[in-house]
């Protein structure tokens, strides 16, 4: 009659044991299981989709056709692909904030920036534009002015 009480007695109290250890290990468990549902549910930027890798034609039927055209195409940037007459201009604009780069594929033309002297160049030519800064590109040449435009946001210093 003992034997089969302490039989007993052990049965009982193992998964009694096993309950208890469950509960003391539980403050160590929760933050994790908290952590794992929480990344599950809510994905980390780097995580999250964002700009992918590219590739297009520069065929373009008109003057100037959009390339990248920012967020959430890109992280900011812009670009695009333009194709002047002789004569023609893009006329006078600003980027605002964003420095602007030209790569020059084809003909001659002027950059015309405020404050500054003509910027004269001929293909293959590259031309930069700073922030907040007024221009103009115009095409000078006896052929058309093929270019690609980069615009994108500047670094704070």
């Amino acid at each position: 009659m003992i034997e089969n009480h302490l039989r007993l007695q052990r049965t009982v109290s193992f998964p009694m044991r096993w309950i208890a250890i469950m509960k003391r290990a539980s403050f160590l468990l929760t933050p994790w299981i908290c952590l794992l549902f929480f990344s599950l549910e809510f994905p980390l930027v780097s995580q999250a989709p964002g700009p992918k890798p590219l590739a297009r034609s520069l065929e373009c039927p008109g003057g100037d056709c959009p390339l990248l055209q920012g967020a959430p195409q890109t992280a900011g940037m812009r670009s695009g692909f333009v194709r002047l007459k002789p004569g023609a201009t893009v006329g006078r604009h600003t980027t605002g904030q964003n420095e602007e780069s030209l790569v020059i594929l084809r003909g001659k033309g002027e950059a015309l920036i405020d404050g500054q002297e003509k910027r004269s160049f001929a293909a293959p030519a590259f031309a930069y534009i700073p922030p907040n800064t007024r221009h103009n590109v115009s095409n000078t040449g006896k052929d058309i002015l093929e270019y690609v435009y980069v615009v994108a946001p500047a670094a704070k210093r």
